[in-house]
């Protein structure tokens, strides 16, 4: 499968993990999990899909944490985070994904705070924060 360009598992209702080998779909430029509420985090071996650009994870609502091999995802230009409602914290190797245009995490209520490292992310062009009850501020960085 070193062609799949788009994987979508939107609905998998009963997945609880990602293999680990999923790193190797070296031409993945898509990743769609959307509502797979069982899952509960994500491989290190994420970090390794070079040419993703698009990673969905809307209503994972188990999803606690992003793993920090997240920066190495140099082409990634949406991170749709939407109703991930256990998600506390985003790891600050976020600051890294320099391709990033768009990050959503509406209704991510258990998010408190945002990284600094937010703030490096020159290529952001929205930012959804919508319903994030228990964001108590935003961080300095981002101006």
């Amino acid at each position: 499968m070193n062609a799949l360009q788009n994987l979508d598992l939107e609905g998998c209702l009963n997945l609880q993990e990602l293999p680990t080998s999923i790193g190797q779909l070296n031409a993945l430029q898509s990743l769609y999990l959307g509502r797979c509420s069982r899952l509960q985090e994500l491989p290190t071996s994420i970090g390794q899909l070079n040419a993703l650009q698009k990673f969905i994870l809307v209503e994972c609502s188990n999803l606690q944490e992003l793993p920090t091999s997240i920066d190495q995802l140099n082409s990634l230009q949406k991170l749709d985070l939407e109703g991930c409602f256990n998600l506390q914290e985003l790891p600050t190797s976020i600051g890294q994904l320099h391709a990033l245009q768009e990050l959503n995490l509406s209704c991510c209520s258990s998010l408190r705070e945002l990284p600094t490292s937010i703030g490096q992310l020159h290529t952001l062009q929205n930012l959804c924060l919508v319903a994030c009850w228990n964001l108590q501020e935003l961080p300095t960085s981002i101006h």
